[in-house]
């Protein structure tokens, strides 16, 4: 979910072949979208003879294959274990996962193909066996991956300022929060009847000048708003803490409206995160075999459209490809 503050912050429409270098994807984020978003009409995920989940898988193989092929170095970073104040942030959303998959079920009855897709998307929700399965794909595939300490956005925020990675892919604002150079939005989702997104790229110091703001001052607007940690002022959105924060009144809403946020607390969660140096980050070419067995001998997918992503990933992973990304 992150902070909802895209009202306040300006970024660049690019086209995805415009952008290169490595990206660090939150894969939470991504696996999340393809699971909520690859469907069929009545919002029926896609589904193997054995009845197991595979819209993770096809849209990971997919995307993944755009991306090589725009001239991207795709990297996965998973959240490890949530920080202890997201707690609550957790437990309400599955509580609206739970009251949105009865909600379906009351569309099914009615046979209301809109509304179950509706919510189905709002009941998605992503399982240990996706994530392993997930994590066997990349493995076939031979993309970095890695589990970050904690959150995977604020992981990936540092090997973005580390210059590991030009950027960091996700749909959520927080990556700015977390200190990330650059953000590109859009890279793993698709719109409405499967269009691709145009991609938009943030830069963190941009956006702070624009707003003539520090990055505390950023974050100020997150808590305000609401994020992760807890759940802002009632009635206050981006613009409106955006007036507040340059009033140098935050704490005093804070505390007339989310008595229980900690703005410190949320502060040191974002500024000193718990992030790791071990991580390597080295593309090969993927194991054509193991990507076959996994999707199409145990996944029931077409070993034509497969073998046709495969080799898209292979003519990227060239010695030539991997000297053009330098």
């Amino acid at each position: 979910m992150g902070a909802d503050i895209g009202d306040v912050v300006d970024g660049e429409e690019v086209a995805l072949d415009s952008l290169d270098g490595a990206v660090a994807l939150d894969a939470y984020n991504a696996i999340y979208g393809f699971l909520a978003n690859i469907r069929q009409r009545d919002g029926t995920p896609l589904k193997d003879s054995k009845g197991r989940v595979t819209s993770h898988l096809s849209g990971l193989l997919y995307r993944t294959a755009n991306l090589y092929e725009a001239g991207l170095k795709p990297c996965y970073v998973f959240d490890g274990p949530p920080p202890e104040l997201k707690s609550a942030t957790v437990e309400e959303r599955r509580e609206r996962k739970q009251e949105a998959e009865e909600r379906y079920e009351e569309a099914a009855r009615r046979g209301d193909e809109a509304e179950m897709l509706k919510h189905a998307q709002r009941a998605t929700s992503l399982d240990q066996p996706q994530v392993e399965t997930s994590v066997a794909l990349l493995e076939a595939l031979n993309v970095p991956w890695m589990e970050a300490p904690s959150e995977g956005e604020a992981q990936a925020a540092y090997m973005c300022r580390e210059g590991d990675v030009a950027q960091v892919g996700s749909q959520d604002y927080d990556a700015l929060l977390f200190g990330a150079p650059v953000l590109v939005r859009n890279l793993t989702i698709r719109g409405r009847g499967g269009s691709d997104l145009t991609p938009v790229r943030y830069v963190l110091d941009d956006v702070l000048a624009d707003l003539d703001l520090t990055r505390e001052e950023l974050i100020e607007i997150g808590v305000l708003v609401g994020t992760d940690y807890n759940d802002g002022v009632h009635g206050v959105g981006p613009k409106t803490a955006l007036d507040v924060v340059r009033d140098g009144e935050t704490r005093e809403r804070l505390e007339d409206g989310d008595p229980d946020a900690d703005l410190d607390e949320i502060m040191e969660l974002y500024l000193d995160p718990d992030v790791t140096d071990d991580y390597t980050l080295e593309w090969r070419e993927p194991d054509r075999d193991a990507v076959v067995d996994l999707l199409c001998g145990e996944h029931d997918f077409g070993e034509s459209r497969v073998e046709k992503a495969v080799e898209r990933i292979e003519e990227a992973t060239t010695q030539s490809s991997l000297d053009r990304w330098g």
